[in-house]
């Protein structure tokens, strides 16, 4: 299941083996603040590009709902169905009532923090996917998947309720996303889906005695490492669980592209008995390249603390360098032109193109055509030629991968 914060994003999703996609519109989802965001417009082109390599769509109303939000509550979830979205994740009882309603499938939302079968058995009469608390350990896990198959425990479908786990991507210090530290501080509510990340700063503690002061050896002591399981990931399916979600609508499409790719691969291993923890030596370098604060298991191992994270940013160990733009492409030739805008550009470079339709394309360049030249660099100011076995579109962006 993977994130998509823009139609960028969503492509690449799509592209690289996602079953399922989420996405907000609007404001109500908890990450109103840290991605684009769609809009009710865009859901039909959403469903679209997805029904046509079935995938699934859900659509994340999983913040929290006052009065004054009922109303587009109302409008958004008949826009989600009419538009045909397969389900929406929803922690809030009015959203679900409301979903429940006019027959929409419910998935309940990491925020209701379940984290035990009778909660599961409550919310089954709502919900046929339930996201469990990201703090529980992987035996919680298989005890919940065991009972709902021991149980008979059926969501509105008539089906067993599948359980879903976050797999990857970005963690904060709060019980499963419930945090009021922005609002506090910023009057910025997390639960709202504008985060003001105060936990990932540098803090120094002060004795209030003496006026004391000292800064931690562990820099940012509330900002945990993100999330990653695909060295146990094999353990994982055997216990039982459905879907594994990744964490990322806040971040960019190649984030997106990378790391879903990598797990796609890590699942259909694990199918084909070709899952190894040689393998997985090489999932974990690809998965380094793109946004991370460090990797660590979570809770799912039986940690009792978490894994603080010891920079203030990402760790990745590439990064990717503006260089120009999409300008025309000429299917009949496969050759694509784009203006350089920004830094140099030589053979050998690794390029990224990224677009709205085009998602992520990642390919070494090896063939190019500087101003009607045969060279092997272009720079700022040049019109670039490059052979390409896929469309491109004045909306393109051209980077190239650096390490960083």
């Amino acid at each position: 299941m993977a994130p998509a914060g823009s139609f960028e994003s969503l492509q690449a999703a799509i592209d690289n083996g996602a079953d399922s996609v989420y996405f907000g519109v609007e404001q109500l989802n908890m990450r109103a603040r840290a991605s684009i965001n769609f809009t009710i417009e865009d859901l039909p082109e959403i469903v679209k590009r997805c029904e046509a390599k079935k995938v699934r769509t859900y659509l994340t109303l999983n913040t929290i709902v006052y009065d004054h939000d009922l109303t587009i509550i109302k409008t958004v979830l008949d826009a989600a169905k009419e538009a045909n979205i397969t389900a929406v994740i929803a922690m809030d009882q009015a959203v679900i009532a409301y979903a429940r309603q006019i027959d929409m499938e419910i998935h309940i939302s990491t925020q209701i923090n379940i984290t035990n079968i009778e909660t599961v058995k409550f919310y089954a009469m709502f919900a046929d996917t339930m996201v469990l608390s990201r703090e529980l350990s992987l035996r919680q896990v298989k005890k919940i998947v065991n009972q709902i198959e021991k149980e008979a425990i059926k969501g509105p479908s008539g089906n067993l309720v599948e359980i879903e786990i976050f797999g990857h991507g970005a963690l904060c210090m709060a019980v499963s996303g419930k945090c009021y530290l922005s609002l506090h501080s910023h009057n910025s509510s997390a639960n709202r889906g504008a985060c003001k990340q105060n936990c990932r700063k540098k803090y120094t503690v002060t004795d209030q005695e003496t006026g004391f002061e000292i800064e931690l050896d562990n820099e940012y002591m509330m900002s945990p490492q993100d999330l990653c399981t695909i060295d146990f990931l094999d353990q994982i399916i055997e216990n039982g669980v459905k879907v594994l979600k990744i964490e990322g609508r806040g971040r960019a499409p190649e984030y997106v592209a990378k790391v879903i790719k990598t797990y796609r691969e890590a699942i259909d291993a694990n199918y084909d008995g070709s899952y190894s923890q040689d393998r997985v030596k090489d999932w974990m370098t690809e998965l380094e390249k793109v946004y991370n604060r460090g990797f660590w298991s979570g809770y799912y191992l039986g940690q009792k603390l978490g894994e603080w994270s010891d920079v203030d940013g990402s760790k990745a160990t590439q990064k990717k360098v503006y260089i120009g733009k999409g300008m025309h492409y000429f299917p009949k030739t496969k050759i694509a032109e784009f203006k350089i805008e920004a830094y140099d550009l030589s053979l050998g470079d690794t390029i990224l193109i990224t677009g709205p339709t085009t998602g992520v394309e990642e390919l070494e360049l090896t063939e190019m055509m500087v101003n009607d030249e045969r060279l092997e660099k272009a720079q700022k100011g040049d019109s670039c030629t490059i052979p390409l076995d896929f469309r491109i579109r004045l909306s393109d962006k051209l980077y190239k991968i650096v390490k960083n």
